[in-house]
């Protein structure tokens, strides 16, 4: 606890703080800063004052691609979701001025939920909880996808209209800037993908890394998907990609034997699969699914070379974190399953 303390002390100028939000929140009494999460994306902290909680984002301590962590570009999506039926924490702060408690940040509603990343409390695992959790986690997408981006001044956030056909590109360049070994699947899957990119059917406001590691729900039955969060990496473009990206990481029956990396459900079994889950999705949306075999595809390219950044961190020892060991096998299968979902193997 005290080294938890310190580091919180490290990452929030605590009396800066509390002279800047002064009235700009209710309560007259003491803060208490509470760090809540870490790793490598924001930061997140409780404030408390007064009985009352709410949310503190700032940028982590090393940030490793230029622009990612922006709390006011992630400040104007929150924002621009008011009155939309995605379910979210409510903006309340930003602050850029970096000489407050070092970098810029923002205040968000405290949400009361639960993450069920990694496993189903006690009431949330029967059959009916089961297929409430996935229906609310695409329901909650497609209402994403209805947002009318242009009128929540969003245009300008992102360049939709080559968005689909820069995908492989993007994330193989990437990947080739910190390459230390030949994976040759993801080769493979990179040639067939960039031969037949299909036609974006309509731009959408997407999350960029939606599944149930970046929602939360209602703590108590029945199940109610309380928030969508960690918006760093929305933007406009595809919708498809947001499904691709989330039916990719979900298997079914006895495919986690053969795709090993991949986590989501965790558990598949009593949970919907995904052709069901796609075409809920299709209907509340009208896109037409007949190209998610590349969608998905391109979601296991693109976690592919994101993950290989961590084992060229780990080879080259400029990180100790033993969970990185595992990208050794773990990216090339995300890469084969990348290449056997394009070639209908999977």
């Amino acid at each position: 606890m005290a080294d938890d303390a310190a580091l919180t002390a490290r990452l929030v100028d605590e009396p800066s703080l509390r002279a800047w939000i002064g009235d700009r929140l209710p309560g007259d009494g003491p803060f208490a800063v509470r760090r809540v999460s870490t790793g490598q994306s924001n930061e997140n902290f409780a404030l408390e004052r007064d009985g009352q909680r709410w949310l503190l984002r700032r940028p982590p301590r090393v940030t490793n691609v230029a622009g990612a962590h922006d709390m006011e570009r992630e400040h104007r999506i929150a924002s621009a979701l008011a009155g939309s039926d995605v379910p979210h924490a409510r903006p309340l702060l930003l602050c850029a001025d970096v000489d407050v408690i070092g970098t810029p940040f923002a205040v968000l509603d405290w949400i009361d939920g639960l993450r069920l990343y990694d496993g189903l409390p006690a009431g949330f695992d029967g059959p009916e909880p089961r297929r409430r959790i996935a229906e609310e986690l695409f329901d909650a997408l497609a209402a994403l996808h209805a947002v009318d981006w242009k009128a929540a001044g969003l245009d300008g956030l992102g360049r939709p209209d080559t968005f689909t056909a820069r995908q492989v590109g993007r994330w193989m360049k990437q990947y080739r800037s910190y390459q230390v070994r030949d994976i040759p699947a993801l080769d493979e899957a990179a040639r067939l993908l960039e031969r037949d990119v299909p036609a974006m059917q309509r731009a959408a406001l997407i999350h960029g890394d939606y599944g149930l590691h970046n929602v939360m729900y209602a703590p108590d039955l029945p199940v109610r998907l309380a928030a969508v969060v960690d918006w760093e990496t929305a933007t406009i473009g595809d919708p498809l990609i947001d499904l691709g990206y989330l039916l990719g990481l979900w298997l079914e029956g006895d495919e986690p034997d053969r795709w090993f990396a991949t986590a989501l459900p965790y558990d598949v079994a009593g949970f919907p699969g995904r052709a069901e889950l796609a075409a809920r999705y299709a209907e509340r949306t009208g896109l037409d699914l007949s190209d998610l075999r590349w969608y998905r595809s391109v979601a296991q390219l693109k976690v592919a070379c994101i993950l290989e950044g961590g084992w060229a961190r780990y080879r080259a020892g400029h990180t100790d974190n033993p969970a990185l060991a595992r990208f050794e096998t773990v990216v090339p299968n995300h890469a084969e399953y990348a290449l056997a979902i394009i070639t209908g193997d999977a």
